[in-house]
């Protein structure tokens, strides 16, 4: 395999830049502070609201009365973000009524140079915690992660990014690879490189690093994942691209199916089959593509029935949506709109939006335009 060109940050004898306005964009967090532990019984809630624009901070009342010290710094690098974060054991939930709420669908490489990346829900394959690890994830997918005390280097790659040099990504969603081989172990050691430079970094140099890293990062998950790579892969990738577009952009259509798609796209039966393997499925695949739409529906329209949507969406009864809903996202449709309309979850949402500053509103705003 052909490595990746990589960017490490500018020699510490270059000149670095002092004005403001030439560094990366930049906050930094800090729950429980430096001073004893005891002092830092009931921090989670603020650490709850600091990740709550994205993630849902596991409460228990054991939980509320422990001690609890985080911190993070976080760097806005074109349309990536870079975050350096320490953090004691907690759990973290990322559900389908969540996913509803907000505009979130990066994809999200995490490092762990401290810690390990803990149990991952839902993935049967993933290997027993030990020590580091990379991990992926995809925000628009639910994900339930249980950790102990940590410091993880992540970077947040939007989608159309992750898809032009990882179109498997979305299949590996919550997979661990860990970091037991010389690409995996250069990778990491790139990344704690770019954590220690970037606060000094122009931001062309900044976004050169990261661009790298993400390189990096990917062809070192692919290899520790034992995925496809090489020109075949691509154009496997290239074609399942195309396939999941053409059931995304209408899933609720009646003639969807995998005729459709042969016809569509002109290839055999055994191929679309290989393409969605991963996946379940073809109808797997445009089982949940139909329910990723209802869960927006169910939000975006709050008054419809819940029947309207299921058969606008091709399924035979509201039973039988409902059903499938509960198994695949786990929870009810009307449980999901409870959540996702609830004043107090969405009045919770918008503070944890507030708090992340200016900066990031911006960031985000141009991502969706």
């Amino acid at each position: 395999m052909t490595e990746p060109p990589i960017a490490l940050a500018p020699p510490r004898s270059e000149p670095q830049p002092t004005a403001p306005d030439a560094r990366v964009p930049h906050t930094h967090f800090q729950a429980g502070g430096d001073g004893p532990r005891d002092a830092s019984v009931g921090q989670i809630l603020a650490w709850r609201q600091r990740v709550g624009h994205v993630m849902d901070v596991s409460l228990t009342r054991d939980a509320l009365a422990a001690p609890f010290q985080a911190s993070i710094d976080r760097y806005l690098v074109e349309d990536m973000l870079f975050t350096d974060c320490r953090c004691d054991g907690l759990s973290l939930a990322r559900n389908v009524a969540r996913i509803s709420t907000d505009t979130m669908r990066h994809y999200a490489l995490q490092v762990f140079v401290e810690g390990n990346a803990g149990v991952v829900e839902g993935m049967r394959h993933n290997p027993m915690p030990q020590r580091g690890g990379i991990l992926l994830t995809d925000h628009g997918q639910p994900i339930h992660m249980h950790r102990g005390a940590v410091r993880a280097l992540s970077v947040f790659v939007p989608r159309a990014m992750m898809d032009a040099i990882f179109l498997g990504a979305e299949a590996a969603h919550g997979r661990i690879v860990q970091t037991n081989t010389p690409l995996t172990r250069l990778a990491v050691a790139h990344l704690t490189a770019l954590s220690r430079e970037i606060p000094c970094m122009a931001p062309q140099a900044a976004a050169r690093a990261m661009h790298a890293s993400v390189q990096l990062l990917t062809a070192a998950f692919r290899k520790g994942a034992r995925l496809e790579e090489g020109a075949r892969a691509a154009a496997r990738s290239a074609m399942l691209a195309r396939a999941r577009r053409l059931i995304d952009a209408d899933p609720g259509a009646a003639e969807l199916s995998p005729d459709k798609l042969l016809a569509r796209m002109e290839i055999s039966r055994p191929t679309l089959y290989r393409l969605f393997e991963q996946e379940g499925g073809v109808q797997a695949y445009i089982r949940k593509s139909r329910l990723r739409a209802a869960a927006a529906d169910l939000v975006k329209f709050p008054s419809l029935p819940i029947s309207n949507i299921a058969y606008g969406l091709g399924f035979n009864s509201a039973s039988d949506f409902t059903r499938a809903f509960r198994r695949s996202l786990g929870m009810s449709p009307s449980d999901l709109r409870a959540y996702a309309t609830s004043p107090l979850n969405t009045e919770f949402r918008q503070a944890a939006f507030a708090v992340q500053g200016d900066d990031f509103r911006q960031w985000l705003h141009r991502q969706q335009c």
